[in-house]
């Protein structure tokens, strides 16, 4: 039987905690995924505008074999310095590489655009994303908010209002899933012209809000498909979990299926005007040899719960500025 874990979040796995801060001010916030033990990551990479700062460290070929956290924020290039926030909080606490007098926390970021939603964005020289970083870190938890929460603040999806979303898979073999997701993508996640989410076949357990197929097929491209060419100004980043012990490569892999998530839930996705960036990451709780077949179930089951967290990142989102939530535009 397969089920979402008890919280349908990223959390319901073993050894994970999840922080989220914002500042309301500037329309902004960041989120931080902490293993509670140095986890195996890898990423993959399709969106056509990505931001992102180690991630070359997560390459199977390279030293650094785990990782001690992982931040997803906005504030584009700006938003890359909540990392130096997670990393100083985490050197602090003695969490990281014992490479000489203080621990060296190795923290792979990914970032996206959210400078153009009606913020106060005039922070000087010093922007705020550090002591988002800190904040996120003191906020970590099992539990937490999705839609307009943390590094989804100030996201946006298509013609909606984007956000943090997050969902989880267990099976009763022991094997655990998830997905934490900043949604942003340029493409829409709803079909046009109703109120059905592209991935509305994937809901489990009413997280969507009991979704039901569309009265006609849609088109093979979105109706409201843009005519013109939009700003640099989107991107969708994610997280996707699970708790076998996996080896870099397979992580790599399971990152690779994973963007199929993205693809189930949002018409067009990778874009050129997207940063599309998926980790991956093995908290090695479970212990169960990991052979092809297994590995390639984990990959769609983690491309499954992705697609769902994007469709509960919107769905869970309110209005904010010129973009509407999703219930708020059903609800008209």
């Amino acid at each position: 039987m397969i089920r979402p874990g008890p919280r349908n979040l990223i959390t319901d796995l073993d050894g994970l905690l999840v922080g989220n801060a914002e500042d309301w001010t500037v329309r902004t916030g960041t989120t931080v995924l902490l293993p509670e033990a140095p986890a195996v990551m890898a990423v993959d990479v399709r969106g056509g505008g990505p931001g992102t700062r180690d991630t070359e460290a997560l390459a199977p070929d390279t030293l650094v074999e785990t990782f001690h956290g992982l931040v997803l924020s906005g504030g584009s290039v700006f938003g890359l310095a909540a990392a130096d926030g997670v990393t100083g909080w985490l050197s602090a606490k003695g969490v990281g590489l014992q490479l000489g007098p203080r621990a060296v926390p190795v923290v792979p970021a990914a970032i996206l655009f959210d400078l153009a939603n009606g913020g106060d964005k005039d922070w000087g020289e010093d922007n705020p994303y550090p002591a988002l970083g800190r904040a996120a870190c003191e906020a970590a938890s099992r539990d937490f908010r999705l839609g307009n929460i943390g590094a989804g603040v100030g996201a946006k999806a298509g013609a909606l209002k984007g956000g943090l979303g997050s969902a989880s898979l267990f099976t009763d073999d022991g094997l655990q899933v998830g997905a934490l997701v900043a949604a942003n993508p340029f493409g829409e996640v709803v079909i046009p012209g109703t109120r059905t989410f592209w991935c509305w076949p994937l809901e489990m357990a009413g997280e969507l809000g009991g979704q039901r197929p569309p009265a006609a097929l849609p088109d093979p491209l979105p109706s409201g498909f843009p005519a013109h060419r939009p700003a640099l100004a989107n991107t969708t980043i994610a997280a996707v979990a699970t708790n076998l012990a996996l080896t870099k490569a397979q992580a790599r892999r399971v990152a690779m299926m994973a963007q199929d998530g993205i693809a189930r839930a949002v018409r067009p996705a990778h874009a050129p005007f997207d940063g599309d960036t998926v980790f991956a990451v093995a908290t090695g709780t479970l212990e169960r040899p990991v052979d092809a077949l297994l590995l390639a179930q984990v990959g769609a089951f983690a491309a499954d719960c992705l697609a769902r967290a994007i469709a509960r990142a919107v769905y869970e989102a309110g209005t904010l500025g010129d973009k509407p939530g999703y219930r708020d535009l059903a609800a008209g």
